[in-house]
C-alpha cells in the first residue's frame, strides 16, 4: 500500500491515570484502567483511576490501527520510574466504543472496553514495583502503541497470512 494513503505502521496515544490505595493488581485475565475515580477492593484488574482517556476516546489512528488483522498492541504501563511492558494482539472484531474503561485481556473475548486480545500478561503479572507505587495514588502513564505488523510485512514485500 502507498504510505501516501494514510495506511499508517504506528500508532501511538498517551492515557494519564492514577493509582488508589485499593490497587490489588490480582486478576489473572484481564487488566484495566478506568475513567471512575474510585475503587473498590473487589476491582482486582484496575491498576488506575480517574483516566482521561477510555477506549473510545483513544486516537482515531490508534484504533484504526488496532483494528486491522494482524495488529499488535505494546502497552508500556510507567509510575514512578518503573515500567513495565504489556504485549497484546488487536482484532477486526474491536468495537473501541466504551467510555469508561479500557481493558487488556489474556483470552480472545471482545467487549466494548478491550484495545488487547490474548495478551502475554494480566493485572496479577504486572511489576509489584509498579503496583506498590499505584497503591500509593501515584500517576500511571500508559503508552498505547498500536503495531500494523501486516503492513511492515506488505511494504517489505511479503504476503501477510490472513488473520484466522
Amino acid at each position: 500500500m502507498n504510505p501516501s494513503k494514510g495506511c499508517a505502521l504506528i500508532a501511538v496515544d498517551v492515557v494519564r491515570a492514577r493509582g488508589h490505595r485499593n490497587v490489588r493488581a490480582l486478576h489473572r485475565t484481564t487488566l484495566e484502567i478506568t475513567r471512575d475515580d474510585y475503587l473498590t477492593p473487589r476491582g482486582d484488574c484496575i491498576l488506575g483511576v480517574s483516566a482521561d482517556k477510555a477506549a473510545a476516546h483513544l486516537s482515531r489512528e490508534v484504533r484504526e490501527v488496532l483494528r486491522r488483522p494482524l495488529s499488535v498492541l505494546v502497552l508500556v504501563l510507567e509510575s514512578g520510574g518503573v515500567r513495565d511492558v504489556v504485549l497484546a494482539q488487536g482484532s477486526e472484531r474491536l468495537s473501541l466504543s466504551d467510555e469508561r474503561r479500557i481493558v487488556v485481556r489474556r483470552s480472545s473475548y471482545v467487549a466494548g472496553d478491550t484495545i488487547g486480545v490474548r495478551a502475554n500478561k494480566a493485572a496479577v503479572d504486572i511489576d509489584r514495583r509498579l503496583v506498590e507505587r499505584l497503591r500509593r495514588g501515584e500517576e500511571l502513564v500508559a503508552y498505547v502503541i498500536a503495531l500494523d505488523i501486516g503492513e511492515v510485512l506488505r511494504r517489505a514485500g511479503y504476503e501477510a497470512p490472513s488473520e484466522g
